[in-house]
């Protein structure tokens, strides 16, 4: 087994939204008290990019009716804190925003330091870095190079989760081979709206080594709620080293979500003219939620159509091209996961784009 690829240490910060100067000088003493820094967003705007990332958000009681009109998704540890008086009906507005907690000050300060300092020691090493990775067009091959990432950062030895969020792909657990895995399935988790526990989650999926993976089962399509796929990605940022979302091209609540988490979103197009076409619209869907997106271009191009040209078309940065590769598809239907054999132009892609995902700044990050 290769050695296990470092990748640099980082650490997600508390997000305090408030414009209330008063509101953030106690905030942030609370902060010093428990240990740790912590990120800033004068109104919901400024928030968005990090609201989801964020292992922990603080709304002031002067953004919380911002924070509504804003509709930013639901997401763990997310907690409305305000003065004694500024928070009538604190309770009311703590729901209606997805607040687990209202933090009434000063009574509520050893509290708060506490979540501060639980936000210092979670993770020596900093959270798993997320990428993300959607089709240009249906059919566009976005599964099997978010399974080939996958398999390619599991054979570094880094703890690996492959997170499948497109209910009509038909299931990542048949691309790796692994459909009669036991383990939990996206059903069992759609209830789950609260703080996962990282070793659980793990002991519950199917698994091979260090790769997890959580798909769908067989049964009927259910709706997918956004609270488990923030509970889920954030249990996953704070168990593992590497999360791999393969999201669907029409963005859902859930998907949307997991979208915002990724430090780094790639969009596959193959070389054809009418799949760059396609992929316009999936780039201008996904720009607002990701900071950080990029082009793989996938031939054969049978109007050879360059992979610069379709990255200049998108106006995005090129992360690859990959080129055809005959015994793939076969190897595919016999239940074998792609770029397993760590050979072949996807191993190479996958391994040059997990390189790269070290250098990409955090979500979020100031």
């Amino acid at each position: 087994m290769p050695p296990r690829t470092p990748l640099p240490p980082y650490r997600r910060l508390p997000l305090l939204v408030t414009a209330d100067g008063d509101l953030l000088d106690e905030l942030l003493r609370l902060a010093a008290a428990g240990g740790t820094e912590v990120e800033l967003a004068a109104d919901p705007a400024a928030a968005r990019a990090r609201w989801t990332p964020a292992p922990l958000v603080l709304v002031g009681a002067d953004q919380a009716q911002a924070c509504l009109r804003a509709r930013l998704p639901r997401r763990p540890r997310t907690v409305l804190v305000g003065r004694s008086g500024q928070l009538d009906p604190g309770t009311q507005v703590a729901e209606l925003i997805g607040a687990e907690h209202v933090a009434t000050l000063p009574a509520a300060e050893p509290w708060l330091v506490d979540r501060f300092a639980e936000c210092a020691v979670e993770l020596p090493g900093g959270p798993a870095r997320v990428v993300a990775v959607l089709g240009g067009r249906g059919g566009a091959g976005a599964s099997v190079l978010a399974g080939g990432l996958a398999v390619t950062a599991a054979r570094a030895r880094l703890r690996t989760l492959l997170v499948d969020a497109d209910p009509l792909g038909g299931g990542l657990d048949l691309v790796l081979g692994w459909e009669q895995l036991e383990g939990l399935r996206w059903p069992g988790l759609t209830g789950t709206d609260g703080r996962m526990d990282p070793p659980s989650l793990v002991r519950a999926l199917p698994s091979r080594g260090d790769l997890v993976v959580l798909s769908w089962d067989r049964g009927a399509l259910r709706h997918l709620p956004a609270e488990a796929m923030a509970a889920t990605v954030d249990a996953a940022r704070r168990g593992r080293d590497v999360v791999v979302l393969d999201l669907p091209r029409h963005l859902d609540d859930a998907a949307v979500v997991a979208l915002q988490a990724a430090d780094r979103a790639l969009i596959v197009v193959p070389a054809e003219l009418r799949a760059t076409a396609a992929a316009a619209r999936v780039v201008a869907v996904a720009a607002p939620h990701c900071a950080d997106l990029a082009v793989v271009v996938r031939g054969p191009a049978p109007g050879r159509l360059r992979a610069g040209e379709v990255a200049r078309a998108l106006g995005l940065p090129l992360a690859g091209t990959l080129r055809p590769e005959p015994g793939l598809c076969r190897g595919l239907e016999r239940g074998e996961a792609p770029a397993a054999s760590g050979k072949g132009p996807l191993a190479v892609l996958c391994q040059r784009l997990l390189d790269g995902l070290a250098d990409v700044p955090t979500a979020g990050a100031a």
